[in-house]
């Protein structure tokens, strides 16, 4: 992911992130709820993005028709970064989850 989409949550103002729908006491309002399904979907269209154009750079390397080859490099490894940072993510909000599921109710 990009700086830019970590600078979108900090743009949101506290009452945007706290928000609640007085219908339904302690859920998020739609409009929070839909800017976070669009924040983390284009995240993973930027990873996915950023994955795709390494592996064309990767077989642009293999058939030699890279002139530069620091450029490759710095886009495989931003690739990667990206990767994880979107697979620790996943495993934080999996554990978030399960500890959730553990407690009594």
């Amino acid at each position: 992911m990009s700086v830019d989409s970590i600078a979108a949550v900090a743009a949101l103002e506290p009452s945007q992130l706290l928000a609640v729908n007085p219908a339904n006491t302690g859920s998020l309002s739609p409009a929070v709820q839909n800017d976070f399904t669009h924040m983390v979907s284009r995240g993973l269209d930027e990873v996915n993005t950023q994955l795709l154009a390494s592996q064309v750079d990767l077989q642009q390397l293999a058939a030699g028709n890279v002139q530069n080859l620091h450029q490759v490099m710095i886009r495989m490894e931003d690739a990667r970064m990206s990767f994880q940072l979107l697979l620790q993510m996943r495993n934080r909000a999996l554990e978030a989850y399960q500890d959730l599921m553990k407690m009594p109710v």
